[in-house]
């Protein structure tokens, strides 16, 4: 019967029938409190909820996420991180639209880092919802490059999951065992995403043994995200199935020096040293007369260095 008041925009209808049951259970207290939001009426759904709270009826997922929009369209922080907190304290928090809700508050409310946080804490959990609320809540406080490059993201996950079915159709539909290749191509994929532990973790349960393309599409990635710990075991591989190449050393003591890690920098350097690894010059090439010239850098002993010599 309340939710039929709702439906039809009659709260006042809706509000003399709650007065009228004998009892009252959370039910029908959430059915009042998310009548009053779904229909605009934001400051009686938060009167509605905090009389709930004072009587001693706990609220469930249900109810909290029928508040929050509440508390994001009126911009009541402070009561919206407070019901987030009883969330947190009870489990609710895992609820995916329990979730939803406080992220899209902290982005209505303006506190547009805090929802970052929360989005990335829900991490595997997102549905379209979350990039949604997240991309929008990104955009409207004017982080418009931080929005589209989400959105590219988002594009890539949806990718990644139609990638993961693919895979296992070539062994489990078709009989075709994946290669090497397919597997790179899966790894960088969530790299690219950012979905680093994920490419670890799908690297390690690979059925076959991972070469230095697949560990080096991990590193990659590991290098666009600045993340110090993934490239620290994506070159830990790579140290032992390139050990003359010395792309990979500079990768990681380049991700050491972004961090500010001077200590994990200079141990390398010295590792490298040791290990007599050298960074290959760097060179450019011209071509003059039908013929290719290589020109490294700060050498002068091609006869046409100074032809080409920039000021």
């Amino acid at each position: 019967m309340l939710s039929g008041y709702s439906r039809s925009g009659d709260m006042k209808g809706a509000l003399e029938f709650f007065g009228s049951m004998p009892e009252r259970n959370v039910v029908s207290w959430t059915a009042m409190i998310s009548g009053y939001s779904q229909n605009g009426q934001y400051w009686e759904s938060m009167d509605m909820f905090l009389r709930m709270e004072e009587i001693g009826m706990k609220p469930n997922e249900v109810t909290i996420a029928s508040v929050f929009p509440a508390c994001a369209n009126v911009g009541a922080l402070e009561v919206g991180e407070r019901i987030e907190g009883y969330a947190r304290a009870n489990g609710l928090f895992q609820n995916l639209y329990v979730s939803d809700c406080v992220l899209q508050m902290y982005a209505r409310c303006g506190k547009i880092e805090v929802a970052r946080q929360v989005f990335d804490e829900i991490a595997k959990r997102r549905n379209l919802c979350s990039w949604n609320s997240m991309i929008l809540g990104l955009a409207v406080h004017g982080k418009c490059n931080e929005a589209l490059e989400l959105y590219d993201n988002m594009l890539f996950v949806a990718g990644d999951n139609r990638k993961k079915e693919l895979l296992q159709m070539m062994s489990h539909l078709y009989g075709i065992a994946p290669k090497l290749e397919h597997y790179g191509s899966m790894v960088d994929l969530l790299g690219r995403a950012g979905r680093l532990q994920e490419a670890y973790d799908f690297i390690k349960s690979m059925p076959i043994k991972p070469d230095s393309a697949v560990w080096g599409a991990l590193l990659g990635a590991c290098s666009f995200h600045n993340n110090v710990e993934a490239t620290e075991k994506a070159a830990e591989f790579l140290f032992q199935l390139e050990p003359w190449n010395p792309e990979n050393h500079v990768i990681l003591s380049n991700i050491y020096a972004s961090a500010g890690q001077w200590d994990g920098f200079a141990r390398l350097k010295m590792a490298m040293k040791g290990g007599q690894v050298t960074k290959a010059a760097r060179y450019s090439l011209t071509e003059e007369g039908g013929e290719m010239h290589k020109f490294i850098v700060e050498d002068e002993s091609h006869p046409m260095w100074m032809k080409y010599i920039q000021f």
